[in-house]
């Protein structure tokens, strides 16, 4: 042979060139366009909305969000990069709230918030203390917070050994044993009220005695007589995702 391509070939290996070129082409407009086909609506963020400055407005805000959360039609609020942006040199958060550390109560998603919107305090059974209340106080005195929300669950592991504790009258070991000594009144509270379930009782009275305590407070009590400020006491259920609120609701 003496190397000249054959006509019927060079056509074939023309056609082919120009199919693969507009195939590229094709992907290469496709991957620079944002596709929302198969996007899950869990994962959708929804438009910024205004942060809430009154005690109602920021309570209907978080169960609002709750009840999201509940149904599983989550708007993923405040957590993108734009949001990011936004609140890297400053903060105003519309609430604050004191949980557990249990790693099944994340407030922030069974609120459905995000950046920004939240202060959180965690310890174990909402025990508090001088630096935990000091914590708490710090949205409200120092950006304007408008609530509070001490949120206990079901189940709480810090309060069902603090209970046993108590009951069987053996300390916990380290320093385990000021969680339980933080936890003291509520189970004397307890103790005094009886029922089928005292683990759950205690859960509740810690959330109670807990919120009522910081209404008290000598910093927070004007805010709250001045009706800037809101303290709830809320339940969280393992079971349903529902908090249920014990106390302090501003209607």
């Amino acid at each position: 042979m003496d190397g000249a391509e054959h006509p019927g070939r060079r056509a074939l290996l023309a056609g082919g060139f120009v199919v693969a070129t507009a195939a590229l082409t094709g992907c290469s407009s496709t991957s620079s366009e944002p596709s929302t086909a198969g996007a899950s609506p869990l994962g959708r963020q929804a438009s910024p909305q205004p942060r809430p400055t009154t005690p109602a407005a920021a309570f209907t805000r978080l169960m609002d969000g709750n009840k999201r959360w509940v149904s599983g039609d989550l708007q993923h609020p405040d957590r993108d990069p734009d949001r990011r942006e936004l609140v890297s040199q400053k903060q105003e958060p519309f609430g604050s709230v004191l949980s557990c550390i249990d790693s099944r109560v994340p407030p922030e998603l069974l609120f459905d918030t995000g950046l920004g919107d939240l202060y959180v305090m965690r310890t174990g059974g909402e025990a508090v203390g001088p630096v935990v209340t000091g914590s708490v106080e710090y949205g409200p005195m120092t950006s304007g917070t408008p609530l509070i929300v001490v949120l206990g669950h079901q189940r709480c592991g810090a309060i069902e050994a603090a209970y046993k504790s108590f009951r069987d009258d053996k300390p916990l070991p380290g320093n385990l044993e000021a969680i339980a000594r933080a936890l003291r009144p509520a189970y004397q509270q307890t103790v005094r009220q009886g029922g089928a379930d005292p683990v759950d009782t205690m859960a509740r009275a810690q959330v109670t005695l807990t919120a009522t305590d910081l209404r008290a407070n000598d910093d927070l009590a004007p805010l709250v007589k001045k009706g800037s400020l809101a303290v709830i006491g809320a339940y969280y259920s393992l079971d349903t995702g529902k908090v249920e609120v014990l106390s302090g609701a501003p209607y």
